[in-house]
């Protein structure tokens, strides 16, 4: 959030130490500074935080060089307000706000919150807290709108990550100088800056696998504000520090979060409770609640197969550690279109074996070399290649290998089933209803207990495809009020008609299929709105159980 304001301000330090070093006059150390500043910009391309960033650093030098320093508070101010004007548009650009809002936080928040803290811990450690808590702070309310959730370990991982970027910023510029006329050395600072770098995403990557690392809120306008009037409150509480007066007031407002916070803490641990005591033990198929996008985890045992990642690793990470998964023994990616494949990063070195498609360019040939280089065994899957997956039998019913038509793309995905413990199911990937009559032509699939609906639930369907699964349960994976319409009325009566419950992940969060006694299945999903066929909508219970 703040890393560009930071990046500014360390390429400026740099450079007028280096004035000071070689003795050049203020205004001369001024001027260099700027053309560095401007230089940067373009370098990192003038993104709406960017540009904050390196207009604030202007007006800062500006004023410093006419002999008149600014304030703080009264410059973000006069540059938000400037920007606004030329651009009325920033004001609808979360990275925008996001600069602005973390910029005002550690302005106003920072310095109070670390002579707090500097009351039970050395003034060293309190600012280093005090930095990154008043940045989050200040912008969590907007971060919500982003991601419904609140980050619990977001402050630990920026004091982790923290140190390693200006190292990173500053021989990383240093690189990209270089590179024109000395593109050896520059090379080697490249590797150097390599190293700063990948302990960031090493920090990254291993807080979003911890345990419990986000806390569910409310994603709604009402949400934004409940947290804005909490984050206030608490502010108020804590600001003014162990020996302030007492007042009647702040009590109040202790009670409220007192109670408030009570009833977060309870309602998550009931909760999680709940999760715990209808959560089935020997579940087999678990669609991950990861939006616009498919991740559905099949398991038997200790043996877990992933078909699709979704469109982010950190949502695939949580899924993942929700369901205790640490190893992947088979992956199966279906296509390369991005909400299938983007949140591979949460996977690699984590994978046995990976089923994969005919690549299309070389960025999906990178992909494949990525996995092999993280351990895994890649196969290029078609047509009557087989397996198993502990003790369930997996086959390929599609695409046919070495057709000439709907090989790639969502025409050419994997179609795989798996078979035994009681269900048997189907993931149709993308496929469309051209491609859903080619595989019933070539590959009947006869009848199963649960498909994984193509395409997130589009229009694009086979009627008789579905007609022939029958299938007990539909699963839907699909985000949260889409721009697509997903899933479609169509889809759904399609699936009505033929006796398919339909589970779709927007509504009813993480989805889950285990076998039930005498032939039954049982579906557990996260929250309590199974949807129902269009025009008669039923509510079941979070575990539903189905002869």
């Amino acid at each position: 959030m703040t890393i560009s304001g930071a990046n500014c301000a360390i390429v400026i330090a740099s450079i007028m130490l280096l004035g000071g070093y070689l003795r050049l006059r203020r205004s001369w150390r001024i001027v260099l500074s700027l053309l560095t500043l401007l230089g940067f910009t373009i370098l990192v391309t003038p993104e709406p935080s960017v540009l904050r960033s390196a207009v604030m650093a202007t007006v800062t030098l500006a004023s410093i060089g006419a002999g008149r320093p600014g304030r703080g508070v009264p410059t973000l101010l006069f540059v938000v307000i400037g920007l606004l004007v030329s651009d009325p548009w920033l004001a609808r650009n979360y990275g925008f706000a996001l600069s602005v809002l973390a910029t005002a936080g550690l302005l106003v928040i920072a310095g109070p919150l670390c002579r707090v803290l500097s009351q039970w811990m050395p003034s060293a450690l309190a600012a280093l807290i005090a930095i990154p808590l008043a940045a989050q702070l200040a912008c969590q309310p907007v971060l919500i709108l982003l991601s419904p959730s609140l980050p619990l370990y977001g402050v630990p991982a920026n004091i982790l990550a923290g140190p390693a970027a200006p190292v990173a910023t500053v021989i990383g510029l240093i690189a990209c100088l270089a590179l024109p006329v000395l593109p050896g050395v520059a090379s080697g600072l490249l590797a150097l800056a390599w190293i700063p770098s990948a302990w960031i995403a090493a920090v990254a990557q291993a807080v979003s696998t911890l345990p419990g690392n986000r806390l569910p809120w409310p994603g709604s306008a009402w949400g934004v504000l409940l947290l804005g009037v909490g984050t206030v409150l608490t502010l108020v509480v804590v600001l003014r520090g162990p020996g302030a007066r007492p007042a009647r007031w702040p009590v109040a407002v202790l009670a409220v979060l007192v109670v408030g916070l009570g009833g977060y803490a309870g309602s998550l641990i009931g909760t999680e409770i709940g999760r715990a005591v209808s959560f089935p033990a020997n579940w087999q198929i678990a669609a991950c609640d990861i939006g616009q996008g498919d991740a559905v985890v099949v398991r038997d045992g200790d043996a877990y197969g992933l078909i699709d990642v979704g469109p982010d690793p950190q949502l695939l990470s949580t899924c993942l550690a929700t369901l205790g998964i640490t190893r992947i023994n088979l992956l199966v990616l279906t296509h390369y279109d991005l909400d299938h494949i983007g949140g591979v990063d949460a996977v690699i070195g984590r994978v046995d074996t990976a089923l994969v498609g005919v690549p299309e360019n070389a960025q999906d040939e990178s992909l494949h070399a990525r996995l092999t280089a993280g351990g895994a065994t890649v196969r290029q899957a078609a047509r009557g290649d087989s397996g198993t997956l502990g003790g369930l039998h997996w086959n390929i019913l599609w695409p046919i290998r070495g057709a000439t038509t709907m090989q790639v793309g969502n025409p050419g995905s994997i179609t795989i089933t798996f078979d035994g413990r009681g269900i048997r199911s189907i993931f149709l990937g993308d496929l469309g209803q051209e491609a859903q009559d080619a595989l019933r032509r070539v590959s009947p699939p006869g009848r199963v207990d649960v498909v994984k609906v193509a395409h997130h639930g589009s229009a694009d369907q086979s009627p008789e495809l579905y007609a022939e699964l029958r299938a007990r349960v539909g699963l839907i994976s699909v985000g949260v009020k889409n721009t697509y319409g997903h899933p479609t009325n169509k889809l759904l009566t399609i699936l009505a008609s033929v006796g398919t419950l339909s589970a779709c992940t927007d509504q009813e969060g993480m989805s889950v299929v285990a076998p039930g006694a005498d032939g039954a299945l049982v579906l557990w999903t996260e929250k309590v709105a199974a949807r129902g066929p269009p025009g008669s909508p039923t509510e079941t219970p979070a575990a539903l159980r189905m002869s």
